[in-house]
């Protein structure tokens, strides 16, 4: 685990979304992963696109908690560059169970670097 991990978790308690559960689930990995794309697939059939990823990521954030699963939004990543280290370098959209981060994207098309 890295310096940068341990400052994630240490936030994640902190932001929006996220709450302490003495006897909260462990979730397998995969099981977690398939959650997340089917309400990701869920909110896209009901919704559509066009929409600000502000307001997906509200929605899709709700639907996971509706499932059991812990989630915390726009979480500050820190990083470090050239031996400079900046607190909010990067802001993950929701990282699920501390575990899996999902960057959402409300583009037109999808670019290389989105990957």
């Amino acid at each position: 685990m890295t310096e940068a991990h341990d400052d994630i978790r240490e936030g994640l308690g902190k932001m929006k979304g996220s709450r302490e559960e003495p006897q909260a689930r462990r979730w397998d990995r995969e099981e977690m992963a398939r959650v997340v794309v089917d309400c990701g697939f869920r909110l896209h059939q009901e919704v559509g696109p066009g929409l600000l990823e502000s307001v997906y990521e509200v929605v899709l954030a709700k639907m996971l908690e509706e499932r059991g699963l812990r989630v915390a939004r726009q979480v500050a990543v820190p990083i470090k560059v050239m031996g400079m280290r900046f607190d909010e370098g990067f802001r993950a959209d929701l990282i699920v169970e501390e575990a899996l981060w999902v960057e959402l994207k409300s583009v037109e098309h999808l670019a290389p670097v989105y990957s």
